[in-house]
This record gives C-alpha cells, structure tokens and sequence, in this order.
C-alpha cells in the first residue's frame, strides 16, 4: 500500500504550487511586463512621431517640387519671351541697315548718274568747240577770207542750233 500514497493528490501541495504560480505571474507583471510594456509604448510613440515628421518632409517636399516647376515654367516663359523680343529686336535692327544701305545705294547711283550727266554736258560742250573750231578753219579756207567776229558768231550759233536739233530729234527715237 505504499504505491497508492505515491499517487495520491494533495490539496495543500496543489493549493501551495497555485499559491507560487499567482505569486510569480504578479511578481513578473510587475517587475518585468509593466516595464516592457511602458518601453513598447515609447517606441511605438517614437516610430509614430517619426512617421509624422516623414509625412510632413514629404509633403514639404512635394510643396518645393510644385513651388520648383512652377518658377522653372515662370523662368521658361520669360526666357521665351525675352528669345522672341531678342529675333524681333535683330529683326528690326536687320531691317533698318537694309534700309540704310538701300539708301546709300540709291545715293550712290544718283551720284553717279549725275556725275554722268555732268560729263556728257561736258563732252557735248567740248564736242561743240571742236566742231566750231573746225568749222572755223574750214569756212575761212572756203571762204577765203578771215570772218569778222559778228560773222564768226553768227556761223558758230547757226551750227550749234543745227546740232542741237539734230541731237534732240536723235533722243527722242
């Protein structure tokens, strides 16, 4: 009969054995869970603000990228319009120097036909005097005599006249 005390229950060895068990779980709650507890806490409210702080970077980064493309679209904007003011300024400044050197042109042509004129006039002239001088010569070797200066005069002008209407008849063909 003594195999039977061996599996025998005692109440007083449960109770007692219960009695350490609620003993070290409150000992353990408050000594080790409370701490652990209170340190899972703080981090989760560190990991918390650090996502706030990231959102907040975020979306200041977002703000400087929107505020960025906008000045760069401004800045893209006002150097096309100061390109466009640039073509249409050596547009004006192209067109002003065609103009000048059309003016200049002109006036060279002008000159050069009045330069022109004036030495036609003058071969004309000294086309007449030779002619006069000729036809001095030649009046007083057919004639015979020298020509008084009334004579001479008469004679070169009659000529000349001659000339003239011959040279304007030749222009207007």
């Amino acid at each position: 009969m003594q195999t039977l005390e061996v599996i025998s229950v005692n109440i007083w060895q449960i109770l007692i054995s219960l009695a350490n068990l609620v003993i070290l779980t409150l000992i353990l709650k408050k000594f080790l869970y409370a701490p652990v507890r209170k340190m899972l806490d703080a981090r989760r409210s560190t990991i918390d603000a650090q996502y706030a702080d990231a959102d907040r970077a975020k979306n200041d980064a977002l703000a400087a990228k929107e505020s960025y493309e906008s000045k760069l679209s401004t800045a893209k904007d006002e150097a096309d319009a100061i390109r466009a003011e640039a073509v249409a300024d050596a547009g004006r400044r192209s067109d002003k120097l065609l103009a000048e050197a059309k003016d200049k042109a002109d006036a060279i042509v002008r000159r050069a036909e009045e330069e022109a004129e004036l030495e036609r006039r003058k071969a004309a002239d000294d086309v007449k005097r030779e002619i006069a001088d000729v036809s001095t010569a030649l009046t007083e070797k057919l004639i015979g005599r020298e020509l008084g200066d009334k004579d001479h005069r008469e004679l070169i002008d009659s000529f000349i006249d001659s000339i003239d209407s011959a040279e304007d008849i030749g222009e207007s063909k």
